[in-house]
């Protein structure tokens, strides 16, 4: 029997030495920097107890969370949009129908090396002019889609192109059609195969929206930047906020390794015994 469909090969002894030993020289220079960290900022009197007292208050954290919630609101706006407009693109890049496949394949490019900067710019200034002036939420929401899409397509894309042929084929066979084929046979599958790589996807929106301060958008980034100056304590907000999109980037990494385990034990291919 066939071993499980994955979308890249598994690193040889070699590959995975030089992964090792690149992910200890990775470790030591961030511990190396940290260190150095703390030092300056103990040199400046940045690590004082009362310069971080504030943010042992529950106010400052309310104040924050609100911010938080924008950037969760934000995130989940982008991840479902941006997922079912990138599986549309998907399909209509595989699609057989040149057309169709030109218009999915030249939006995806365009939008992959399109700033997502730039298209916050658009809606800000642009759509504007022309007398479309969307709500703060939709600034933000919009141009991370327009970008986030093409993303989404080409891991959906490359979930599809990693299903064995058989899978189709056996399909076609039982009588289906094509688009039947894809949409009951193919697509449950490649999509349950891609599911680490989409929510390792969202780890990177979720960053994106951090260029919400640029539209001033409630979220996470703008609120430490308007603490910051009211409080004046510049390096413990930032540093406090780091640690707030660090926990939640954590726990999004620790669901795609959970997902990936669980994929790969529902496609593991049983064990047959050799009977005598």
């Amino acid at each position: 029997m066939s071993g499980p469909s994955v979308l890249f090969d598994e690193p040889g002894p070699r590959g995975r030495r030089r992964i090792r030993v690149a992910s200890i020289v990775t470790v030591v220079v961030l511990v190396a920097v940290v260190v150095l960290a703390l030092r300056v900022f103990a040199s400046h009197g940045q690590l004082d107890a009362d310069r971080w007292r504030p943010f042992g208050q529950w106010p400052i954290w309310s104040y924050l969370l609100v911010g938080l919630r924008g950037t969760v609101q934000a995130a989940a706006l982008v991840a479902v949009l941006g997922a079912a407009f990138g599986l549309v693109l998907a399909l209509g890049r595989l699609s057989p129908v040149r057309p169709i496949r030109w218009l999915a394949t030249a939006y995806i490019e365009i939008a992959r090396t399109l700033p997502v900067l730039l298209l916050i710019y658009v809606t800000l200034f642009a759509l504007p002019a022309y007398g479309l002036n969307l709500p703060l939420l939709w600034k933000l929401v919009l141009p991370l889609t327009v970008a986030n899409a093409a993303a989404f397509a080409e891991i959906f894309r490359a979930g599809v192109l990693s299903m064995p042929r058989g899978q189709n084929e056996a399909a076609l066979s039982l009588g289906m059609t094509r688009g039947q084929s894809m949409r009951l046979v193919v697509l449950p599958q490649a999509l349950r195969a891609v599911a680490p790589s989409v929510v390792s996807q969202l780890v990177s929106l979720l960053k994106d929206t951090s260029l919400g301060y640029i539209v001033a958008f409630t979220e996470l980034l703008y609120r430490a930047q308007v603490l910051a100056a009211y409080n004046h304590l510049l390096v413990q907000t930032y540093l406090v906020v780091t640690l707030v999109y660090l926990v939640c980037n954590l726990l999004l990494s620790g669901a795609a390794y959970r997902l990936q385990t669980f994929t790969r034990r529902r496609t593991a291919a049983p064990v047959v015994e050799k009977t005598p």
